[in-house]
């Protein structure tokens, strides 16, 4: 742990092509935080990950003696160390609710996001995928219409988790029609906060050129 310790700010291990790494960055920029930001290709991780994280996976926070390796932990550590602005609703049953839609989320759109973007995927799961995810985008479209963000007049950490699966669309090969209007101007009512911006790795800004 020696390693850690020395260390003055905080250092991110991210992979810069991730949808994962992409929501805690959303994050970071969000918060306004000062951190190192460490790209990494997730076929060569650098020794120092192994000796801190001991699933030698990306994304991996290290702040001080902290080392975290789940995406979701660190985006509620990151908001509840850097409490302003507040990402998460102040009351619990509104906060059991926000938690309630990431984890929907992570099952209904971030997994098939993962099956479609996996290079070993096989083609038909691929193909199902893309079907299920281009589909389920089309049903939940309208919910948009009647608030700025997900589900809410606020900017939460649930649409940190939405935002880097819109932006891959393309490279996804998944084209909205245009019954799906409240979800594409609600994507692009993310895609041009500053902090979404920030958050774009050089890699993430050539999905969409």
């Amino acid at each position: 742990m020696g390693v850690v310790a020395k260390r003055s700010s905080m250092t991110f291990f991210s992979d810069p092509a991730d949808h994962y790494c992409h929501r805690v960055r959303i994050v970071l920029a969000e918060k306004g935080v000062a951190v190192d930001i460490q790209d990494v290709d997730p076929n060569a991780l650098p020794q120092e990950l192994a000796d801190i994280n001991p699933y030698n996976t990306v994304p991996t926070l290290v702040d001080r003696d902290l080392v975290l390796y789940e995406p979701n932990v660190m985006m509620e550590y990151l908001d509840e160390r850097f409490p302003h602005p507040p990402l998460l609703p102040v009351y619990p049953v509104t906060r059991a609710q926000s938690r309630l839609m990431m984890h929907r989320i992570q099952k209904d759109w971030c997994a098939l996001a993962d099956t479609i973007l996996n290079p070993a995927s096989k083609e038909a799961a691929v193909t199902k995928a893309r079907k299920e995810l281009r589909e389920g985008l089309i049903g939940i479209s309208p919910i948009f219409s009647e608030k700025p963000f997900f589900m809410s007049e606020e900017f939460t950490l649930v649409d940190c988790c939405v935002a880097p699966v819109l932006w891959r669309l393309p490279i996804m090969g998944i084209e909205l029609p245009k019954q799906a209007k409240d979800i594409l101007a609600y994507a692009d009512r993310l895609f041009e906060r500053e902090s979404f911006r920030e958050s774009l790795s050089e890699v993430e800004k050539e999905m969409r050129v």
